[in-house]
């Protein structure tokens, strides 16, 4: 090859080698890439989703610098993601290189905070190039529709707050008692053991109970005891005898204070109170009271006992003096149950004059009436009377919560906090505010200091749902029947418990409705999704719209529904 053609030939090649570096790239379309998931689908309150790009082979040219930029569309607004910048072989830089040989597999991860308004949306692709000294733009490119926003419905407001509840009792039991002390192997009852002060109680107790129709005598019992020293028959017969004498002096008592109408009349005796003894010594600070101990523990039987304690004769003159007379005795109980107000009485003196009544019976007042807003006055009232019982406080915020002022129920949670930290329903309580508020980190806080509270459940539901951790939130449901349990299930794909939750639902409102038609849509049950959307609707006049937009019915004719 002569000079000439040579030089020729080189100067032919540089120019195809220029033209092929200045190659501009071209447009790509929407088969160049796929989104995962499709359509974007919410979670917890963000829009995830991953771009998924095939940069094909011989594309990218060695000199070009690719922008990614993922922009969610909706209305006349858009948002910009993250961008992935690409670059070629030749291009000096710390982005993903994509060979011109082989093209390459490229991922865009993206993720939006929702807004309502997305649900109706776009994502598209933009794409701007540098290379060389040029800068251009290739066209956009539509990769994904819409947004299914089922995981919204989740809602804090809806959470039942936990009621700090009341101690009200219809039947409270009481029990009264007294003893008669004896002499050392007597068995009379003295005058003296009759006139204590123990014993006109006890008395005056059972008579007044039997005077007031509020109070029933449910039963009075006599146990008779003798101090473990002598024989075993012996003290069986002083211990019998100490019963004996004490009936007959009771049976005397009742009879002069008129008193007859009671349960049962119950007697026994224990020939020595071992038990008794035990006790009392290890109270004492008798001198070697363990090794009395000890020798109760290694003999079982009471004559070994007996002996072995004798021998002891250091202490038994102290144990002669200070225990063995406090066994000598016989106890009196009666057991009363004071009959509290009827329901209808509670009432009625709520009416008349509240500071009447306990905080018990106001707090039990409460419940007695489906009326939130009859149950908010009742704890105001209960406030103002026991301004210092935190629980008035927390309701009222209950009630305030249910009716949608959750800036009074913040306020009345607070105080009711101030007033009782620990109060695990006040620590649910102010999660739900936190809750409502996005605020994670305080909600996390309370929830955990009111764990085992079964209202929880259902709280914590939501805010794993919020969260995006279905698997936590599927866990925290317990045995809770509500729209946000049935939505947990549906988001689980748990469609067979989502339903039997639906249908256990004691008030179901135009969310369970809905809900049940999006269970409809999923199970592919035109008739689930369109009576269950009509029933929506008439409850909820605002779901017509989100109907029309949710993408969980794209299949469905709903225009004969909404």
């Amino acid at each position: 090859m002569n000079k000439k053609c040579f030089i020729a030939l080189s100067l032919s090649s540089i120019l195809l080698l220029g033209a092929s570096c200045s190659k501009q790239l071209t447009a790509l379309s929407s088969d160049n890439f796929n989104v995962n998931p499709s359509p974007l689908e919410v979670e917890g309150l963000m829009i995830p989703a991953t771009v998924t790009g095939q940069i094909p082979a011989k594309y990218f040219q060695k000199n070009a610098e690719l922008t990614v930029t993922p922009y969610l569309v909706y209305g006349d607004q858009e948002t910009a993601g993250t961008p992935l910048v690409l670059q070629g072989e030749k291009v000096r830089g710390n982005a993903q290189v994509v060979p011109y040989e082989t093209g390459a597999t490229v991922a865009l991860p993206v993720g939006y905070k929702y807004l309502p308004e997305m649900i109706k949306s776009n994502l598209w692709l933009a794409f701007d190039v540098k290379q060389g000294n040029k800068t251009y733009v290739l066209p956009r490119v539509k990769v994904a529709d819409g947004v299914v926003a089922t995981a919204t419905l989740a809602d804090a407001a809806t959470v039942k707050p936990a009621i700090a509840p009341d101690m009200f009792q219809r039947i409270i039991t009481e029990k009264v008692e007294a003893d008669i002390m004896f002499l050392i192997n007597q068995t009379n009852v003295r005058a003296n053991q009759i006139n204590t002060a123990a014993m006109k109680e006890f008395n005056g107790a059972v008579k007044e109970a039997n005077e007031d129709a509020r109070r029933e005598i449910k039963e009075i019992n006599i146990s008779s005891y003798a101090s473990p020293e002598g024989g075993l028959k012996l003290n069986t017969r002083i211990a019998e005898g100490r019963e004996s004498s004490t009936k007959k002096y009771l049976d005397q008592a009742l009879k002069e204070n008129e008193v007859s109408d009671f349960g049962a009349l119950t007697s026994d005796f224990t020939a020595e109170d071992w038990e008794g003894f035990q006790r009392l010594v290890a109270e004492s600070d008798i001198q070697d009271k363990d090794l009395i101990l000890s020798v109760l523990s290694m003999y079982k039987d009471p004559e070994e006992r007996e002996r072995e304690i004798r021998n002891l004769s250091s202490v038994f003159d102290q144990l002669a003096q200070q225990i063995l007379p406090q066994l000598r005795y016989s106890r009196l109980s009666a057991t009363i149950d004071v009959i509290g107000k009827s329901d209808k009485e509670i009432m009625e003196a709520y009416a008349n004059d509240p500071k009447t009544l306990t905080v018990e019976e106001l707090l039990y007042a409460a419940t007695l009436t489906d009326d939130n807003s009859k149950k908010a006055e009742i704890y105001n009232k209960t406030a103002s009377i026991y301004p210092n019982d935190f629980r008035a406080y927390n309701n009222l915020g209950v009630c305030q919560y249910v009716d949608g002022d959750f800036d009074a129920a913040k306020r009345n949670f607070n105080k009711a906090a101030s007033l009782n930290a620990n109060s695990k329903e006040t620590q649910m309580n102010q999660g739900l505010i936190a809750l409502l508020n996005n605020d994670f980190d305080t909600a996390n806080e309370k929830f955990g200091n009111a764990a085992g509270l079964e209202e929880l459940n259902d709280a914590l539901a939501v805010y794993y749902i919020n969260k995006g951790d279905l698997n936590a939130a599927k866990v925290s449901l317990g045995k809770s029947n509500s729209n946000n349990a049935a939505l947990t299930q549906i988001l689980a794909k748990d469609y067979n418990a989502a339903k039997n939750t639906l249908v256990s639902i004691e008030k179901p409102d135009a969310t369970t409705y809905y809900l049940m038609a999006v269970l409809g849509a999923r199970t592919n049950n035109e008739q689930m999704v369109t009576s269950n959307l009509r029933q929506a609707v008439k409850l909820d006049k605002s779901l017509a719209t989100r109907a029309m937009n949710d993408l969980e019915f794209a299949k469905f004719n709903l225009s004969n529904v909404l």
